[in-house]
């Protein structure tokens, strides 16, 4: 199977810089890529009219099994978008062997768990860690991500979290470099039939090209009317 390609113009638009699609690596690769460079999940084509921002809790997020219980799983990433809605984000590339039900079983078990499992206090401490490891604090990140002018509003948004967590108002993320159509239709399905929950694959494809030129492109599908 050939690699998909595309062309980026040069400054002077008279040369075409081919840029081949080539897989990650490792995982790792992928999952730093969405620690650093949250926009690579597309807010705006998951809500063209009301474009998602996120403020990452945290990379690696351990995962209870019971009430107070020790971590029995580990979240590739949680995000919180502005109005307060965890985002569970799972990387896989396409190299990995396991089963389409095998993916879509362990996400469930992420978000029933962590809905369940999952107290504030442990949130907002790993979302403050994040927020220092980016040299910032916690409540300067809420602030730019909710556009909030004073503190009160900030306090506003932790309890729509706990809201929107124990209702169960939560948004899944797949993120891959490549799906198959067996796993695309699983997620569609889920979407239409899910109310309270969002299901999403973010395909975020490499391009490599040479003297390090590089082209990273993010398409959500699972998208329903």
């Amino acid at each position: 199977m050939k690699s998909a390609k595309i062309f980026l113009v040069g400054e002077n638009e008279e040369v075409l810089h081919e840029m081949v699609e080539t897989p990650y690596e490792r995982e790792d690769i992928l999952q730093l890529l969405l620690e650093k460079y949250t926009d690579l999940l597309p807010g705006d084509q998951i809500n063209p009219d009301d474009p998602r921002r996120w403020l990452l809790v945290k990379r690696e997020l351990g995962v209870p099994g019971e009430m107070q219980g020790t971590n029995v799983w580990s979240l590739d990433h949680l995000f919180l978008d502005q109005d307060g809605i965890p985002t569970f984000v799972e990387c896989k590339r396409a190299s990995d062997t396991r089963s389409r039900r095998e993916v879509v079983a362990q996400m469930l078990d992420y978000a029933a768990n962590g809905v369940a499992y999952w107290s504030m206090d442990t949130l907002r401490q790993s979302a403050a860690e994040s927020a220092l490891k980016n040299k910032s604090s916690l409540d300067e990140e809420i602030r730019r991500l909710t556009l909030a002018e004073n503190p009160e509003e900030v306090e506003d948004f932790w309890s729509k979290v706990e809201a929107n967590l124990r209702k169960g108002v939560i948004r899944l993320l797949f993120v891959a470099d490549e799906t198959t159509p067996q796993l695309r239709r699983l997620v569609e399905f889920l979407n239409e039939k899910m109310a309270d929950v969002e299901v999403l694959i973010v395909e975020v494809k490499q391009y490599l090209g040479k003297a390090n030129h590089k082209v990273i492109v993010p398409r959500v599908i699972g998208l329903t009317e």
